[in-house]
């Protein structure tokens, strides 16, 4: 990076929108502006940047792969570069772009498929993409420089249902938002598939953030996903399709329809300005904060761009901050400055005071928050099938550093909080172990996996885990009786593979193998190894509580079976390790 200078123009403005949003990568992005900047005086001295119309003389071609949305808005500001000769050091640029499925350039830059290459930049429509691809060791790299545009995301509705709750007067919070729809039969909520829409997805994690502030908030936000998978699509485009066709009777009352959608703004400013007279949505934006599209321009496999192709590509992405550029963007719905929202813009998207359209959430959303709603989706689309299996050994009963709980006490603590994200129809059951605790075994079934829904005996498999969870005890002086156990738990796990859904064994402990007797951790890996069956995929989540426990042996363990190994210093990451290793087991699948 540090042979390429500052393309033309690049010191003239900064980069649309100023965003009091997240701000990711900023230190990379100012750095590689930096670095860039050391040859630009020289260069202008010496004549080598050139702005007269002789720059079609020698051109330097731009290929950017971006998100549907922001797409055509892009290729505008292309052409704006061709009839205006923007320069890049003297060479005009001839810009092409293409709209792509976010999730699909994300999947080919992290398998590294030829296809991500053929553009030098991408602009996605949420940094959590860069996020992923750049987080993802073996990816092809992408290099983020800066944000070029934002659209705030809100649940648009159909007329006749936003006045029916009160548009454009009555606020509402995202778990009021979701409450209505779940309770509503006339009032059906379709969205993205949080998996491949970062519209869908951040909309998830700021009701999953609001939803855990209230009593039973997570059983609220899993019951809200459940619902939601069953209207999902794969991108604004497609779920703005499932909307009702005309203002017909029988189209608004189509149960197939759905009457409201969440969506960014600027997606209900394109359909609106597209719709008939009378089709227009409305649109509500939540009172406790509309998290940002916030479409991030990053620069695809920069080690291998030329010098020219480089300079380029951050050239045009400053046109894009500058007064015409940003123009464009606004025409298009964008948002480019976040302390003056033009009028307009939340006019022709649906909006209206007092709807609360410059409001952001408290605090966005963190990486990790992002992980657990994601992976609370996981589970919830496929349902899920999954045995936690609890090392008793007597070293659980250890403080944890900086609190007055045990081990114990914070482990059970974070399966039960995992237990309430899960729904009547996943199946889940515990085992304890530690070394002997049942006759020769050093295992002991608590609950045998089973629908939480199921009833037996006036209680439902719910009610008996909870209690089960509170009432885990460490054994006294019990050792670890590891290799045993899992081979034990992955054997049932297997067998009772349950087509359709997640299947998992989630196995925690603390300590390593005290059971001399075993069976050796070669052979067990080994045995691991012939069972474990891709058609029939149950991975193994392996989790390390505490400074005793060995990760690297148990993910090497885990991953005999296509799972992974984690470690965790405090007992009450559990919940987000587990969600995080379903995300990365779904990613393997």
């Amino acid at each position: 990076m540090g042979r390429h200078s500052l393309p033309d123009g690049l010191r003239r403005g900064g980069t649309a929108p100023r965003s009091r949003t997240r701000h990711r990568n900023v230190a990379l992005a100012t750095a590689l502006v930096t670095i860039l900047a050391g040859g630009t005086v020289a260069a202008i001295d010496s004549g080598l940047l050139s702005f007269g119309s002789s720059c079609w003389d020698d051109t330097v071609r731009l290929r950017i792969a971006a998100a549907p949305g922001i797409a055509p808005a892009l290729k505008e500001a292309a052409e704006y570069a061709r009839d205006n000769d923007v320069t890049s050091d003297g060479s005009c640029l001839d810009v092409s772009v293409t709209a792509q499925d976010t999730y699909k350039v994300a999947d080919a830059l992290r398998s590294k498929r030829r296809s991500a290459t053929e553009f030098e930049a991408w602009v996605p429509d949420s940094g959590v993409w860069v996020d992923r691809v750049m987080a993802d060791n073996q990816s092809i790299s992408v290099t983020p420089a800066g944000n070029v545009a934002s659209s705030p995301i809100g649940v648009a509705m159909v007329p006749s249902a936003a006045k029916s709750l009160g548009w454009p007067k009555k606020t509402y919070s995202w778990t009021e938002l979701a409450g209505v729809t779940m309770t509503s039969d006339r009032l059906k909520l379709g969205g993205g598939d949080p998996s491949r829409s970062a519209t869908g997805l951040l909309a998830l994690t700021q009701l999953a953030q609001t939803a855990g502030k209230s009593k039973g908030g997570d059983t609220l936000a899993a019951a809200t996903a459940k619902a939601l998978s069953q209207r999902t699509s794969d991108s604004d485009g497609q779920v703005l399709d499932t909307l009702p066709r005309d203002l017909s009777g029988t189209e608004q009352g189509n149960p197939k329809r759905n009457q409201a959608l969440i969506l960014s703004e600027q997606a209900a400013f394109a359909y609106n300005e597209s719709a008939d007279s009378g089709d227009d949505l409305d649109l509500f934006y939540p009172k406790d904060g509309a998290p940002r599209l916030d479409h991030p321009f990053a620069l695809v496999d920069e080690p291998n761009l030329t010098t020219d192709e480089s300079r380029a590509a951050l050239r045009f992405m400053t046109l894009l901050g500058e007064p015409d550029g940003r123009r464009i963007l606004e025409k298009h719905g964008f948002r480019t400055d976040e302390d003056e929202t033009p009028a307009a813009l939340v006019a022709e998207a649906g909006g209206r005071a007092p709807q609360p359209y410059r409001e952001v959430p408290e605090k966005p959303a963190t990486d990790k928050e992002i992980e657990e709603a994601l992976g609370m989706w996981t589970i919830t689309v496929q349902s899920a099938r999954i045995t936690t299996v609890v090392d008793a050994s007597s070293s659980m009963s250890d403080p944890v550093p900086g609190t007055s709980e045990s081990r114990m006490d914070v482990t059970k603590a974070a399966l039960l909080q995992a237990l309430a994200t899960f729904t009547p129809e996943d199946e889940i059951g515990l085992w304890k172990f530690s070394r002997r605790i049942d006759g020769k075994r050093d295992y002991r079934v608590l609950v045998p996996t089973d629908r939480l829904g199921d009833q037996v005996g006036g209680s439902t498999q719910r009610d008996r885990l909870s209690a089960a969870f509170s009432d885990l005890k460490p054994v006294k002086d019990g050792a670890t009786g590891l290799y045993d156990t899992t081979l034990a738990a992955y054997k049932e796990a297997a067998a009772s593979y349950t087509k359709g859904k997640f299947n998992a064994l989630v196995l925690l402990t603390d300590g390593v193998n005290q059971d001399a007797g075993s069976i050796s951790r070669a052979d067990l890996i080994a045995e691991l190894r012939k069972i474990a069956d891709p058609e029939r995929p149950v991975p193994l989540i392996a989790i390390a509580v505490g400074p005793e426990a060995d990760k690297k042996e148990l993910n090497e363990i885990a991953e005999a079976t296509g799972g992974s190994g984690h470690l965790v210093t405090d007992p009450s990451q559990i919940h987000a390790v587990i969600l995080k290793a379903v995300v990365k087991a779904g990613d393997k699948a």
